[in-house]
């Protein structure tokens, strides 16, 4: 359609010729706005990833979230079901009680200063005469004060003797530093570590509180402190929960990108922190760990995988296809999470004038079976391993086989064009049917990777605080100090609290060559201290 055509010709053409002039010219018409249409996708996207709304739920559209399971309700129709009591559909309104002694429980564990608040003998003569009272038990209130952190200076004084009729000079027994030569401590040292690796404080801003406090410490030498102290006494306990979280038979996956600005690379070059956690369903004894690497590629999962034997939750990266072809040992499970966000881009993407109408779009469809398949697998997350396995091939694998059943179907019948967000949903599906099935396969492997996505949080809104990290060194450092301090936090433990006296008992055996003793500092050990435990995990 290059040529143009003047009036006077087109007079002259034939008939034949006006047609296919015009379909040529209806065809590419209807490209146009097939692209047109994906560009204002592609545009909607970008602007609600930068300004909308985060949330991926239904009631984006109309408020309301509803479950259509259509023909898996078919494939459901003969399971005995329970009918409710009159009470669970319509259960009586009853006006919450305040608990009693629920604060004196809250504040049970903060050391307790008792302030006495008498009246003089002279005043309780005055109102009852003299003799005429006698005391009761006392009123008694709670209030909570807080003390700004406070910094004292350990002077040690090391006691130097010497023989009175001999030249020997005997030293009093000195005890052991965190590093040689330096003024750092335990609880300063995890203090840092602290406020940057769990409030997500970038080091300059810390250096700054501390001046606030008349302490000066520069950023750098806190950087170095880190660093040093991670390396020595950290990676130990790093290492023996790497060896531990192997012998999982569930272990789920993720990575996101960070900047190191000192990596031997042009600037703005992609670093990536990688996480691993234990499968969602062992909440006993909870690892995370996270490892710093330049590249995304398929080595790195492979190296710190080794010797791991069973199913991985991840999304559907190219390295984890890859990986899932030639290792054998382990099988790749992916998230539903991520493939449901097509879909919910999809809808979000619709201007506002026609949300009324997002009812009857394929979109909305699907988010609605996958809703349907969350709901019926979030009953079954009180189970037993083997009962979990046993209600999702009774409950939960019709409607999963009925959603790629109606996805094909979509797909086959060109109900929505292609390159737009719900076409990218449905193809994502079905080109990894396999791996998007095998969680029914088990009992322990998690519908989706968001647990893993939970881990990673921390540190990527950190990341927007200190922007970039300076070094190799200080990433790696960061890999390790994020690995204990999302573990801990994971079993329940005072972050502050750990940290101190991990430094504080790897610091008494930096010397031995028996790691025999790590396990009792694990963040789940009988042997933690008290004063290192929360009593409820938040």
């Amino acid at each position: 359609m290059g040529e143009i055509f003047s009036r006077d010709e087109l007079k002259q053409c034939n008939k034949e010729v006006l047609i296919t002039l015009f379909l040529k010219l209806q065809e590419q018409m209807i490209e146009m706005n097939g692209k047109l249409d994906r560009m204002a996708e592609q545009l909607a996207v970008a602007q609600n990833h930068r300004y909308g709304r985060k949330s991926e739920k239904l009631d984006v559209i109309d408020g309301q979230l509803c479950f259509n399971f259509n023909e898996a309700e078919a494939l459901l129709e003969n399971i005995y079901v329970v009918e409710p009591v009159e009470e669970d559909v319509i259960p009586t309104v009853v006006k919450r009680k305040k608990t009693r002694g629920k604060r004196k429980e809250d504040l049970s564990r903060l050391p307790v200063e008792t302030i006495s608040h008498t009246l003089s003998e002279e005043e309780l003569t005055d109102i009852f005469g003299p003799d005429g009272w006698k005391q009761l038990p006392d009123e008694t209130y709670m209030r909570v004060k807080v003390e700004p952190a406070r910094y004292t200076v350990e002077e040690h004084h090391v006691c130097v003797y010497a023989g009175k009729t001999t030249d020997k000079i005997v030293k009093a027994f000195r005890p052991k530093s965190l590093l040689r030569n330096s003024i750092a401590t335990p609880s300063l040292v995890a203090s840092i570590m602290n406020a940057k690796y769990v409030n997500g404080m970038p080091l300059d801003r810390i250096a700054t509180d501390f001046r606030r406090n008349e302490v000066n410490i520069s950023k750098q030498v806190m950087a170095n402190w880190v660093i040093r102290c991670s390396e020595r006494y950290l990676s130990p306990v790093y290492f023996r929960l790497h060896e531990l979280l192997l012998k999982y038979n569930v272990i789920q996956q993720d990575e996101t990108p960070v900047e190191v600005s000192k990596d031997g690379r042009p600037a703005n070059s992609k670093s990536y922190m990688w996480v691993y956690r234990s499968g969602k369903y062992y909440t006993d004894r909870v690892i995370i760990l996270y490892e710093y690497q330049k590249t995304r590629k398929a080595e790195h999962p492979q190296r710190f995988l080794e010797g791991f034997h069973g199913v991985c939750e991840c999304d559907a990266y190219a390295v984890y296809e890859k990986m899932d072809r030639e290792n054998p040992d382990i099988t790749f499970a992916f998230c539903h999470a991520h493939a449901r966000r097509y879909f919910a881009e999809a809808l979000k993407a619709l201007p506002r004038d026609q949300r009324d109408k997002a009812k009857g779009t394929i979109a909305h469809e699907a988010l609605e079976r996958i809703a349907g398949i969350y709901h019926m697998d979030n009953q079954l997350s009180e189970l037993s391993e083997e009962e979990r396995y046993r209600k999702r091939q009774l409950l939960v694998r019709p409607l999963v086989e009925a959603l790629f059943a109606w996805l094909k179907k979509v797909r086959d019948e060109k109900m929505v064009p292609e390159g737009g967000k719900t076409m990218k949903g449905v193809n994502y599906y079905l080109n990894h049917e396999k791996q998007f099935l095998e969680f029914l396969n088990h009992g322990n492997v998690p519908l989706d990777n968001n647990a893993t996505e939970s881990a990673l949080r921390n540190f990527c809104m950190h990341k927007h605080t200190w922007r970039l990290i300076d070094t190799i060194n200080g990433a790696k450092a960061s890999a390790l100090v994020y690995s204990i301090v999302e573990t801990a936090k994971a079993n329940g433990l005072n972050l502050f609290r750990y940290l101190e006296f991990l430094l504080t008992e790897m610091m008494e055996h930096e010397e031995d060559t028996d790691y025999g003793f790590l396990d009792d500092l694990l963040p789940w050990s009988e042997s933690i201290p008290d004063i290192c435990k929360i009593q409820s995990k938040k």
